[in-house]
């Protein structure tokens, strides 16, 4: 397990190098200039001229991408354009936002789709395999922002169960972060679950059709036992993968979902950097997100080891 850990590290550490090249290349593509916008009405040259120097932008490009990888590696990410405040700091106010959220919303998408993919899979060719495969299709059809204002019309401004928007963390009153949390968890889970919905059926369709899983039967175990215990286990391994590319894509920020309930987390962050020009909030939430992903793709390397232990071996 720790040489396939120090492996993956050692992929990671080229594709970091190449993430930082083209988001700094990219970002430097955008059109407009920020530093005319801090410069005030008049952009007086020389107001001008002083903020390129305070920012390294007389530098030619090569010199100020190796400048903010040398500050990167030191932990500063460099400060935000608009508002002089450290990047380190806003990316530290907003992750934890958008952790509380991506880990509410991968709770629902498993506990909706992998029980409904494992039932469509055993009564394959039924009307609740039918029904299941409705209802998937339909939670990746919907689109996020119309499932969000429909709970925030119906739930919120007619039966006024939960609150339309904003954020409470968990930490500070678990009750009140549970009712703010919920309705955006589910319009973002809902999508995911239909996704590991047909991810789990699949899976589950080709495990159930092998040789052990007859011979299982035949032993007159229970099916329950049966379709838990060794059918499930063998069919996790794509899931996994699934699950944690997914989580993954909820840390790098769930935009449209963020602003429809007015959350402060990554996605709105982001946004707010790009329109705005801000080159040292984008550089820094980009190269946390293709951490994140690099992460979980580590973590689902590891699982698969503790799932299947004929990987154990090789």
């Amino acid at each position: 397990m720790w040489s396939l850990i120090l492996r993956r590290i050692m992929v990671a550490i080229p594709t970091l190098f190449l993430v930082m090249v083209f988001v700094f290349i990219l970002q430097r593509l955008l059109p407009g200039d920020p530093l005319l916008v801090m410069a005030g009405e008049e952009r007086d040259p020389a107001v001008l001229e002083d903020l390129r120097k305070l920012y390294g932008f007389d530098q030619p490009l090569p010199m100020q991408f190796l400048i903010w990888m040398r500050e990167v590696f030191s932990g500063n990410f460099g400060v935000s354009l608009r508002t002089s405040i450290p990047v380190t700091e806003l990316i530290a106010q907003t992750l934890p936002v958008t952790i509380q959220l991506a880990v509410a919303s991968i709770i629902i998408a498993l506990l909706i789709g992998i029980p409904m993919g494992i039932l469509a899979a055993v009564k394959k060719g039924t009307t609740v395999d039918y029904v299941a495969s409705a209802v998937s299709l339909s939670g990746l059809s919907i689109p996020n922002f119309w499932l969000g204002i429909i709970l925030i019309l119906v739930i919120s401004v007619q039966l006024r169960w939960l609150p339309a928007s904003g954020f409470v963390s968990v930490f500070d009153d678990p009750v009140e972060a549970l009712r703010v949390t919920i309705m955006p968890a589910f319009v973002l889970g809902s999508g995911l679950a239909a996704a590991l919905m047909r991810h789990t059926r699949s899976a589950m369709l080709e495990v159930l059709r092998l040789d052990y899983i007859r011979t299982a039967r035949a032993k007159g175990l229970l099916p329950h036992t049966v379709i838990l215990r060794h059918a499930l286990r063998n069919a996790l391994v794509p899931i996994v993968t699934l699950s944690t590319l997914l989580f993954g894509q909820l840390l790098a920020g769930a935009v449209l979902t963020e602003q429809v309930f007015t959350i402060p987390g990554f996605g709105k962050l982001i946004v707010d950097a790009v329109f705005n020009r801000d080159y040292g909030v984008v550089q820094g939430v980009v190269l946390c997100t293709a951490v994140a992903f690099i992460l979980m793709n580590l973590i689902a390397d590891v699982l698969y080891i503790l799932i299947n232990p004929r990987l154990r071996t090789g």
